[in-house]
């Protein structure tokens, strides 16, 4: 029994054949209708979540499987005071997979050791969200063609994104990404993912406060929402929330192929009139994150077409 807790669990060869699993289900989606039959996957989410969510859940039905589970903390026996060790050993007996988001980092790591069925961490606090990261490395490839040799901006809330130090870790083992980060000094990107990532690695990063300089640069914008649920203070959410928000004239420098991602929900730091811009690429991964889940839920059950 296998788990994804952390994107590097998955090694580079495996994330290639989950992609090409992927591209295959979305050109011949009726091979795949029945793959997963008499299966079920639970999803236990202790945190809101549209997308993740009910993704996972299209991903198993998609694949004839079925589903069960609570989204959110509130309608679980965790209200009664139960812990999440004894909810997931619980419903681990009812299930055959099990995708989880908790608030608090960790969370799936100390599901895993109890768990009779594999566990995939659907986000966890701020650490990091390993199916994000597959749905941005899906979309990226399908958009550009290929990983390698780009420069990508990540612009906001990089402190708590757990997108972001998901998305970085991913692409620092794939050649030639130069990044950027955006972001106002408040949330600036977490010291041990420049020390144990970019760092360690020897990769070429710089960050700045101004997305209007660097914007020529970029291959990839990585926009991100400031969060306010991760916040202590009011006051500093507001503060920074509107800091960033990308308009049609922030545009008039990018380059005409540019790929401006987000892994949603946006509040406004996306104006809607980007929206019909060729280059967002955001609903894209809203699509190929179902795609990709359904990948990787075959792949840790065992299961082919």
């Amino acid at each position: 029994m296998r788990h994804v807790l952390d994107i590097t669990d998955l090694s580079v060869n495996e994330i290639e054949e989950l992609i090409n699993v992927a591209q295959d289900i979305i050109a011949n989606p009726d091979d795949y209708r029945e793959v997963c039959k008499h299966k079920k996957l639970a999803t236990l989410f202790f945190e809101p979540s549209t997308r993740t969510r009910l993704s996972f859940e299209a991903a198993m039905l998609d694949l004839g499987g079925n589903v069960l589970g609570f989204s959110s903390a509130n309608s679980s026996s965790s209200a009664k005071g139960e812990s999440v060790a004894d909810t997931v050993q619980v419903v681990s007996y009812y299930a055959d997979i099990i995708a989880m988001r908790h608030p608090k980092e960790g969370a799936p790591l100390a599901a895993s050791y109890v768990s009779n069925a594999p566990i995939i961490n659907a986000g966890d606090g701020g650490h990091c969200h390993p199916t994000q990261t597959l749905t941005d490395l899906l979309t990226i490839y399908r958009e550009k063609g290929h990983l390698s040799n780009m420069t990508i901006g990540f612009c906001g809330d990089l402190k708590f994104g757990r997108t972001v130090h998901s998305l970085v870790s991913a692409l620092s083992r794939y050649e030639g990404f130069k990044f950027v980060f955006i972001s106002p000094s408040e949330l600036m990107m977490p010291s041990y993912v420049k020390a144990n990532v970019l760092d360690k690695n020897g990769l070429s990063y710089i960050e700045t406060e101004s997305l209007t300089d660097v914007m020529p640069e970029l291959d990839i914008l990585y926009m991100t929402r400031v969060q306010g649920e991760r916040f202590f203070n009011e006051e500093d959410y507001i503060r920074l929330r509107d800091k960033y928000i990308l308009s049609p004239d922030k545009l008039t420098n990018a380059k005409s192929d540019l790929a401006i991602l987000h892994p949603l929900p946006r509040v406004n730091e996306i104006a809607r009139s980007i929206d019909k811009d060729p280059r967002a690429c955001y609903f894209k991964q809203v699509q190929n994150g179902k795609f990709i889940r359904m990948a990787l839920i075959m792949k840790l059950l065992g299961l082919s077409k």
